[in-house]
């Protein structure tokens, strides 16, 4: 297996199929992934976990929009955290801020130890909080075992700086490359940034199988057609594989 990981994003089982049955090493499951991705049903996760045979890890996120939650949310993450890991999740992905933008420390132990061993990654929190560098410390002290993170731009590509002083000094929390990325850009990536671990939805719009289309009555937020579906596109994960899987080989060449 290559050294360098592919984690998928993912919010549905035709799309965890794609992405496990064409190189991802590591599935990311959550719901809605067009706000961003929110935490996943039960039913959900016990599909896809049938399904595939790589780790599934679970993000944590009680709604759409920032990471400074209320007692009443904390309570719902602490909740899912602890009945994600009980059902066999690979891992959980998750994040609280601060309304200073810092780590919240206090909930982030409460949720690491919810989490009863199971490795913790540091969702793209990280990319919204004040200091990147304060956080990577916090996050090495409380032990998580990943930092998901486009180096606090819109897009990985552009972030490319950060990304490779965070690799720089990382030690052993692993920095996970993703926003933006696609098969086109992870060896670019790789270059820049030194990361060896990537993250990545792959997705590619789907036209819905309805046939009758009641035009006018939105469902929800204006964000896009009522009647689109954002699936994982398999061949775009087996060429991000065969990418990463080619920069294994030409390092191994020069080693």
């Amino acid at each position: 297996m290559s050294h360098f990981l592919l984690e998928c994003c993912v919010d549905s089982p035709e799309s965890a199929l794609a992405a496990a049955q064409n190189g991802a090493d590591r599935l990311e499951l959550c719901a809605d992934l067009l706000v961003g991705g929110i935490t996943p049903s039960s039913g959900l996760f016990e599909l896809v976990k049938r399904q595939v045979k790589i780790p599934v890890n679970v993000l944590l996120r009680p709604r759409f929009g920032d990471f400074c939650y209320t007692g009443l949310e904390f309570e719902v993450l602490l909740a899912d955290a602890a009945r994600f890991a009980a059902a066999g999740a690979g891992g959980l992905v998750l994040g609280v801020l601060t309304p200073e933008g810092e780590l919240d420390l206090p909930r982030m132990r409460r949720l690491i130890a919810a989490a009863r061993g199971l490795p913790v990654t540091l969702h793209r929190a990280f990319d919204v909080c004040r200091d990147p560098f304060a956080a990577l410390r916090a996050a090495k002290a409380l032990g998580v075992s990943s930092i998901l993170t486009s180096g606090q731009a819109a897009a990985a590509p552009q972030g490319t700086d950060l990304l490779a002083q965070l690799v720089r000094q990382a030690g052993p929390v692993n920095i996970l490359v993703g926003g933006g990325v696609n098969s086109g850009n992870l060896a670019a990536l790789a270059a820049a940034t030194g990361a060896k671990h990537f993250h990545m939805s792959g997705k590619r719009q789907l036209e819905s199988p309805m046939h009758y289309r009641k035009e006018g009555v939105p469902m929800g937020l204006p964000l896009a057609s009522e009647f689109s579906l954002w699936r994982t596109d398999g061949r775009e994960v087996a060429a991000a594989r065969a990418a990463l899987d080619r920069l294994s080989a030409a390092g191994e060449a020069l080693s």
